[in-house]
């Protein structure tokens, strides 16, 4: 399997943000489908064992993804993205949170907003990924909680989804 050409995770807490540049080796379009189709999502968004689960996606400007992370003893991390801003092929943004199965927020988990943008560079895509906290005690929670581990793990099985893809049009 290619290995990101690029990947950059940084925390910094004077602006309360996790920075994520990372490049796949596939076009921007079969990209930005990975990150907004939930069957797509569903196949890496979890690092294994975990998988994710979509209840109801609706990829529109007020519209909502809410998913769980289904556990290898059965337990389900419920979560819900409220969509803010879409710029089709370039951008879009919201607010993520843990919730329940009727997507109640867990106010006692941080939430935060994520702004994620798309840039084709030759043959390969950039996302880059904001992800702003309220104060520094979420983000710290967060890193806590093991989300570097975690997210770059999906990210890896987004390669694995990307190089599916292209076996399939051989």
């Amino acid at each position: 399997m290619n290995k990101a050409i690029l990947f950059n995770f940084t925390v910094d807490k004077d602006k309360n943000q996790i920075n994520v540049e990372r490049s796949f080796k596939a076009p921007k379009e079969l990209v930005w489908k990975a990150w907004t189709t939930p069957e797509i999502l569903e196949q890496w968004w979890a690092p294994k064992p975990y998988k994710a689960v979509t209840k109801s996606m609706d990829f529109t400007e007020g519209g909502q993804w809410h998913y769980y992370m289904a556990g290898p003893k059965g337990e389900q991390h419920w979560c819900l993205f409220d969509f803010e801003k879409i710029v089709p092929l370039t951008s879009f943004s919201g607010l993520d949170a843990f919730c329940d199965e009727n997507a109640m927020i867990n106010n006692t988990k941080p939430r935060v907003h994520w702004h994620n943008e798309f840039v084709a560079k030759g043959d390969t895509a950039v996302v880059q990924i904001n992800i702003q906290f309220d104060q520094l005690e979420d983000l710290e929670t967060i890193i806590e909680m093991g989300f570097k581990e975690g997210f770059t793990a999906g990210l890896e099985n987004l390669d694995q989804y990307i190089e599916s893809q292209f076996k399939l049009r051989k």
